[in-house]
């Protein structure tokens, strides 16, 4: 939709041949390896594993991850636009495309050293593994620092114990990047992040959840029995868990704002063809002013939705303080894309609400991009904070 935009302080972005380019590989392969299975995925619950392998062969699965360790070693920008295409055509698989980049992927890349990194990244890059990130845990929600899932060094080795909640990959992930408890519960510098590979003794998959929206992204518990990782599996120093899991929320931001963005520019394609091509009264309902009204605002705040994401997507390339401009755009992108899902359903009448047209999983799928990685009402505090804060 956008070619070349800017704002006030002075961003700009023009679309380079080699983003067009990924842009057209993307949509390319979702036409051809997703489309066609969306709904099936969806009913089925099923997680497609070997979809990501062949993403993981164009690439995609390491969009940022230096040529050096086997990644594409491209920008945000080139980032955004693959999880957009992807989103357009099946929500799910943006999800954990944008889960297993920005979060265990990314955090190895931003936090550990050279051998942890050659270790762990061209796997992830390739999607020879698939990876998950473990925050969340059942009792604390947004309140991490008041996490009970705990890592005590015995020799050589730490042991957790405890249970993760709505992990994507918490099942099917061959490695993970746990935020555990290595000190006084509350305390910010008392979490620590370590990464556990699939296999490890003690270390299993729980309860999948059966989901709204999202069904073809595995959302389940990691559950972490005595469970004994070697000390070099640390990342960082002990006690600097928290701040690195903040610090990669603030790029997991501009993922699902991207996420969002992609399925409200699906839904909001969707229903712009359908009024064109519907007839009531002799006439397309695109002709009506209740309708084109409607695809006007989606159109709008679309727009304004990718302007936000663009700007924190630049100044994260720069490696500018964006925490604002990320929560910002996830904040604002969420919302659109339930409003556009929302409109969307409603341009087609009862048909939207069938699951023989794509907006009604548009809809379904919409919902979870406020809430996950910080709800709304997160986003609002961070932005809040930021401004306050501001010299």
């Amino acid at each position: 939709m956008l070619e070349t935009i800017s704002n006030s302080e002075g961003y700009s972005f023009s679309i380079s041949e080699d983003q067009q380019m990924i842009r057209e590989v993307v949509s390319n392969f979702a036409e051809r390896n997703i489309r066609a299975n969306v709904m099936n995925w969806d009913e089925e619950q099923y997680f497609p594993v070997e979809v990501f392998k062949q993403m993981g062969e164009l690439g995609l699965m390491g969009v940022l991850v230096p040529q050096e360790y086997g990644g594409s070693g491209l920008g945000y920008q080139e980032y955004v636009d693959v999880i957009v295409g992807i989103a357009k055509v099946c929500g799910s698989i943006g999800l954990s495309l944008a889960a297993h980049n920005s979060l265990c992927t990314g955090h190895i890349l931003a936090f550990a050293n050279i051998e942890q990194k050659e270790k762990w990244l061209p796997k992830l890059a390739t999607a020879e593994w698939i990876g998950a990130w473990g925050l969340t845990e059942a009792n604390t929600g947004s309140d991490a620092l008041r996490m009970s899932t705990t890592a005590v060094l015995d020799g050589d080795d730490y042991v957790i114990n405890g249970s993760k909640n709505w992990i994507t990959h918490g099942k099917s992930g061959d490695v993970a990047v746990v935020m555990v408890r290595t000190g006084v519960q509350g305390s910010s510098k008392g979490i620590s992040a370590i990464v556990v590979e699939r296999g490890t003794p003690g270390f299993s998959s729980g309860k999948k959840e059966n989901k709204l929206g999202m069904r073809a992204s595995e959302t389940t518990e990691m559950i972490f029995d005595n469970c004994r990782v070697p000390k070099e599996n640390l990342l960082g120093i002990e006690g600097e868990g928290f701040k690195q899991a903040m610090k990669v929320l603030d790029g997991g931001r501009i993922s699902i704002a991207a996420l969002s963005l992609g399925i409200a520019k699906g839904a909001y394609e969707a229903a712009l063809a359908y009024a064109k091509q519907r007839h009531q009264f002799g006439q397309p309902i695109a002709s009506f002013q209740g309708i084109s009204f409607k695809l006007a605002d989606m159109a709008t705040e679309i727009e304004a939705a990718e302007l936000l994401i663009r700007q924190a997507a630049d100044m994260k390339n720069r490696g500018l303080a964006m925490t604002k401009e990320s929560a910002m755009a996830k904040y604002f992108a969420s919302e659109v894309a339930v409003r556009t899902s929302t409109e969307a359903v409603q341009i087609f009448g009862g048909y939207g609400y069938t699951k023989d047209f794509p907006v009604e999983k548009f809809y379904r799928d919409s919902k979870l991009c406020t809430i996950g990685e910080g709800t709304s009402e997160i986003q609002k505090i961070v932005i809040a904070r930021e401004i306050l804060n501001a010299d």
